[in-house]
């Protein structure tokens, strides 16, 4: 029995391992050949910085970065916002109303980004609207709304009615309530929540290329645009991929400082 237990734990382990090198192999492989001294992408002639510099020498590419950042950075906010209140509305409706709205919300989910992306390019072009950098930020807005809903309500879902309302009665107006009651109990759950709005952003290449203007691309666009492929390309990923993970780390090693402190503070009380 022992032996048939550690082989299915020596199985899952290395089945994991094969897994999680799948998907960062090709990550590091990028980075690696991001200081690559030639183009070539199969074999490795030096080290050298010089696609990082053209990269920072590239103005179109740099536009691209631009404006990705922009539509993501406003997408993310505005989305969080939208989609934190229509969560907390949402937790307080009756049973049927939230069951209809959400399977509406899971909708623009569900479809293949290609439907939803030609969806809103018709509509913009019903209504006559001149696809540009405005375009693109509502078409983002609107995808990543119900990713943010669907993060925030599970959260909500956990939370006792009872407390929301003891502040009320204890003299809370509504919005005080909400921003010093709930907000913050629902807080990771809306943190994650624009982390993957700012992601499905940042990488959406489908929507961007049909609700977008001719003289406005992300990077993605670019990167698709491209006659032939730029080794720069590799440094920007890696760029990415540094931050990335500093955020990931940061957002991880806050909170839990932040709870060894407070820890602290009461075992010295």
């Amino acid at each position: 029995m022992e032996k048939k237990k550690s082989f299915w734990n020596f199985f899952t382990s290395g089945y994991l391992i094969l897994v999680l090198l799948f998907i960062y192999l090709p990550i590091l492989y990028v980075m690696v050949f991001s200081f690559n001294d030639s183009k070539s992408m199969t074999s490795f002639e030096g080290f050298s910085l010089q696609w990082y510099e053209n990269m920072f020498n590239n103005r179109e590419m740099l536009e691209s970065i631009k404006t990705t950042v922009l539509v993501a950075v406003i997408a993310t906010v505005v989305s969080t916002v939208m989609g934190t209140v229509a969560a907390i509305g949402l937790s307080k409706a009756k049973r049927i109303v939230r069951s209809i709205v959400l399977e509406i919300n899971n909708l623009p989910v569900l479809n293949p980004d290609i439907v939803t992306a030609i969806s809103l390019m018709l509509l913009f072009l019903s209504l006559k609207i001149r696809r540009s950098l405005v375009t693109l930020t509502l078409s983002h807005i609107t995808f990543c709304i119900p990713y943010v809903i669907l993060t925030v309500l599970p959260k909500l879902r956990q939370l006792d009615d009872n407390v929301a309302e003891a502040a009320l009665d204890l003299g809370a107006t509504p919005w005080k309530a909400l921003t010093k009651v709930i907000i913050p109990q629902i807080y990771p759950a809306i943190f994650s929540g624009a982390l993957i709005a700012f992601s499905m952003s940042f990488d959406d290449f489908v929507i961007s290329f049909f609700t977008s203007g001719v003289d406005v691309q992300n990077i993605s666009m670019y990167v698709y645009s491209m006659k032939r492929f730029n080794p720069s390309v590799n440094a920007l990923s890696t760029l990415i991929v540094i931050v990335v993970t500093v955020i990931l780390i940061m957002a991880n090693l806050i909170p839990y400082l932040k709870d060894k402190k407070t820890n602290k503070g009461e075992q010295e009380t």
